[in-house]
């Protein structure tokens, strides 16, 4: 096998997940192919049809994306004219501080760090808060991770007294109870994420969901075509199909369960997560980043916590191919 991986190879994975390119130029003798586990996407897609060539050679209609804002709009349990679609979560939470410009940010951490970027760039004052300071806080706008990424806290949506707060519900889809859209107030936004909870992340779809004046401000900056053919096609089937969505919540519940198991079974101790991602926590947990990677197994580590690791599920196939590469460990 190759040398151990420099620490700035190792760097490039503290961002976020998915960072599969780099992981094959970090540890190139692993076996091929890749298990990616750093991403808490479902393994499991949903069998979205595909756009049909006619809409590929044109432009989407208007009323095509109005249309899959309303299937989304009953799934969310929420008024259509509160729902803009856009080109993935992450477009969206890039443009919200220069529509609302708040200068100032509180971040409920440790969370996905998209958000503290966001509003660093858009030039405002960022703090990291932990729940019980959100109150004492003077941020014109409070940005919370509900259930959290990525250990999973479900924190309460606080009122903020007419400040903004900005819910990212990317993985609620999980546990759609603790969604907080239908009850959001006037100075709420709520993200809601479809790549996740679907496994089709490459379809860049998501949404955000606020009172209708502030929706429509947000539909201008994305303009008449904020997603193409493809995220309509299957925006439009899979909001629709409950049964789908109701299965996939009970077998994700059981395969989280599993992976759980096998963490501590490993030596690791489980700190949380959703049922799309699990963190787990070990002394070692460099190493066994590093060993995980060597057997082709990518897992996602964190910069401020370096005992950390999550773990996204596997494919069915590749259950036993995790479990080897966790059991061949030695502490």
């Amino acid at each position: 096998m190759s040398a151990p991986a420099s620490d700035r190879d190792a760097g490039v994975f503290l961002r976020h997940g998915g960072r599969l390119a780099a992981a094959k130029g970090a540890f190139p003798d692993a076996p091929a192919p890749w298990l990616d586990l750093s991403t808490g996407i479902n393994p499991r897609a949903y069998p979205a049809p595909r756009a049909t060539p006619e809409a590929l050679r044109r432009l989407p209609d208007p009323e095509e994306v109005r249309a899959l804002e309303a299937v989304a709009a009953r799934a969310f349990g929420v008024d259509a004219d509160r729902v803009v679609a856009t080109p993935g979560t992450e477009a969206a939470l890039r443009v919200l501080p220069r529509i609302l410009g708040a200068r100032s940010a509180a971040i409920v951490s440790p969370t996905y760090g998209g958000h503290a970027e966001a509003w660093r760039l858009a030039g405002a004052k960022v703090k990291a808060v932990t729940p019980d300071q959100i109150a004492a806080s003077a941020a014109e706008a409070v940005v919370l991770v509900r259930p959290n990424n990525p250990d999973g806290a479900v924190v309460c949506a606080p009122d903020l007294a007419g400040r903004w707060l900005i819910v990212d519900e990317a993985f609620v889809e999980t546990a759609p109870q603790l969604s907080v859209a239908a009850e959001a107030g006037p100075r709420t936004i709520v993200l809601r994420s479809f790549g996740k909870f679907y496994g089709l992340p490459g379809v860049r779809l998501g949404f955000v969901i606020a009172e209708p004046g502030l929706a429509a401000r947000v539909a201008a900056q994305f303009g008449d075509w904020p997603v193409g053919a493809e995220a309509i096609a299957a925006g439009l089937a899979a909001y629709a199909d409950d049964a789908w969505a109701e299965r996939t919540r009970l077998r994700l519940a059981a395969d989280a369960a599993r992976l759980n198991g096998l963490l501590i079974a490993s030596g690791f101790n489980v700190l949380g997560g959703t049922s799309l991602f699990r963190l787990a926590s070990a002394p070692d947990a460099g190493r066994r980043f590093e060993h995980l990677a060597r057997y082709g197994v990518l897992t996602r580590p964190f910069p401020d916590q370096p005992t950390w690791l999550r773990f996204g599920l596997p494919k069915p196939k590749d259950w036993p191919r995790l479990k080897a590469a966790l059991e061949s460990f030695r502490p």
